[in-house]
Formats: structure tokens, C-alpha cells, sequence
């Protein structure tokens, strides 16, 4: 069983209605696999939880920065809402720990894959607004996605800073390499090195090459630069 008490714990936010925390939880494959009939899935929470998320994003953004047209912001709030920060965000709280997966999720990997880890993170938010209001959902946002924007804007655009560093102070050629590919068609997980020269500097994973490669070259860059962190 899940211990959905000590979740709590780590989010400092005790939900009045349980019921909502296990929804939350709850991805798709362990309510068909074990034909959950008294709860729901966590896909309609994080339909809600991706609009809470980008409305709390969207104004703080708009606070922080007068200076920035329309388009700088979209991007900037792109950079915060995508799959890998969130799955980032996700890590932070050890939210794979607690979800309710079917069986062929988790021999999959299901608890590591960002996908599945992004989704809940923002089935979360969905659940805190449905129980607390919307001023716990901005707090806990505040808390577990703003406060660590430096990190998210070092890992958005962390393919080129990593570039940029190597250019800087090294002169073996940066390249990447697919190690492996793992899981369905439709929930496909790329594993990729970084390599500096012929040396392994970080390894990353992703739903996608382009996202395993940028979760490479973080991993490189906190190793390479490690006042980063």
C-alpha cells in the first residue's frame, strides 16, 4: 500500500478529503489492470492541475517581468510547464514512490519514466486546488516549481550551456549517444550519454531523444560545473 501520509509530510499540505490524494495517485494502467471502480484516474486532475499550473506560472511571470513582451513570456512559461522540468519537480518530492501503477507500468519503469512522473506532478496541483482552493495550489506551486527556477532555466537550455562550457574549457569534442530504448510505442523511454571525448560526463533519460539528451547534458553540466547545484 501507498503510504500517502508521509506525501503529505514532504508537501507540508494535509488534504482534508483523502479520497482526492489517491486520485491523484491513481494512474491509468492501475484502475484497468486492477478495474478500480471506486476512484477515478489521475488524467482529468491533471487536465485541471496543467490549468492551475499555467495560470500560477503566467502571473508570477507577469509580476517578475514588466520588461518582457508577450513572446518572451510565452517561452519563459514554456521553460517551467514543459514534461522535464516538471518531472524535475516531480524528483524533488519523490512522487514516484507513491503512485498506483498496473503491474505493466511498473515493470516498465513506470516510476522513473518523466511522462508518467510530469503527469502526476500536475494531477497533484489539480488534487490541492479540488481540496484546499486555489490559494493552496499556488503555495505549493510557489514552493515545489518557483522557488527552484534556476535550476529549470539552467535545464531548459542546458544542451547549449553545456556547449558553451565545454568550448570553453576543454578541447575533446562533446557528442551523444543512445544507449537504449525501453517500453511500448506509445509510452517509448530513451536512455542517452553525454560524452566528453570517449568519457561518459552524464546520462539521461527521456519520452523522447531530444528530452534525453537535454537530461544528459544536466547531468553533465552538475558534474563538469558542480557550483551549479
Amino acid at each position: 500500500m501507498v503510504d500517502t501520509r508521509q506525501l503529505e509530510q514532504i508537501i507540508a499540505y494535509h488534504f482534508q478529503d483523502p479520497s482526492k490524494l489517491e486520485t491523484a495517485l491513481t494512474h491509468s494502467s492501475y484502475a484497468n489492470e486492477m478495474q478500480v471502480k471506486r476512484r477515478e484516474n489521475n488524467e482529468r486532475y491533471e487536465f485541471l492541475g496543467d490549468a492551475v499550473l499555467e495560470l500560477t506560472v503566467s502571473d508570477y511571470l507577469f509580476a517578475q517581468h514588466p520588461e518582457f513582451p508577450e513572446g518572451k513570456l510565452t517561452k519563459k512559461r514554456a521553460s517551467i510547464v514543459c514534461e522535464q522540468t516538471l518531472f524535475l519537480c516531480a524528483q524533488r518530492i519523490s512522487l514516484g514512490q507513491f503512485l498506483y501503477l498496473g503491474k505493466g507500468e511498473e515493470n516498465t519503469g513506470g516510476r522513473k519514466r518523466p511522462s508518467v512522473l510530469s503527469d502526476a506532478f500536475e494531477a497533484l496541483i489539480g488534487a490541492i486546488y479540488l481540496d484546499g482552493g486555489m490559494d493552496r495550489a499556488v503555495d505549493f506551486i510557489n514552493q515545489f516549481v518557483l522557488r527552484n527556477l534556476r535550476e529549470i532555466e539552467l535545464f531548459y537550455d542546458c544542451k547549449t550551456t553545456l556547449q558553451e562550457l565545454v568550448q570553453s574549457s576543454y578541447t575533446q569534442p562533446l557528442h551523444y549517444r543512445l544507449v537504449r530504448e525501453e517500453g511500448p510505442d506509445h509510452a517509448k523511454r530513451f536512455i542517452t550519454e553525454a560524452l566528453l571525448g570517449g568519457q561518459v560526463i552524464g546520462t539521461g533519460e527521456g519520452s523522447t531523444k531530444k528530452a534525453s539528451e537535454q537530461a544528459a547534458a544536466y547531468h553533465a553540466i552538475l558534474k563538469l560545473d558542480p557550483k551549479q547545484k
